[in-house]
């Protein structure tokens, strides 16, 4: 049993240590995403970074999927589609190109960006 409570004990404590400071993922504007998405490989946040920056960037297009009707999508991939790792490097190149978007809402800078690189064409 003390074997047990020593490992959750350090268990604990790791998770503890390893927990990114509470703002770290805040990302209400375009700048604080493109912040997110481009963090660079060396950075050793890499991968926490870019699987919230996937998660926020999957998560958006599959509720616009789920919640728009086909005929009314103002945003249409390519088949096959863009990687995550794509759409994330684009909208980071598309946002440093709009310095005056940096404090518009991310989802919404995010939206346009996607009408931008992939709009229907109908």
């Amino acid at each position: 049993m003390r074997h047990i409570l020593i490992c959750a004990a350090v268990l604990l404590s790791a998770l503890a240590q390893a927990a990114p400071p509470p703002d770290h993922y805040r990302v209400g504007t375009a700048g604080e995403l493109a912040r997110v998405c481009g963090t660079q490989p060396s950075d050793p946040d890499a991968a926490t970074a870019i699987a919230f920056c996937h998660g926020v960037l999957a998560g958006a297009y599959g509720y616009f999927v789920a919640s728009t009707p086909a005929e009314n999508r103002f945003i249409c991939p390519p088949n096959p589609g863009p990687t995550r790792t794509q759409v994330a490097n684009g909208f980071v190149a598309w946002v440093k190109a709009r310095p005056n978007l940096v404090n518009d809402g991310a989802i919404d800078a995010l939206f346009r960006y996607a009408a931008d690189a992939y709009p229907c064409k109908r």
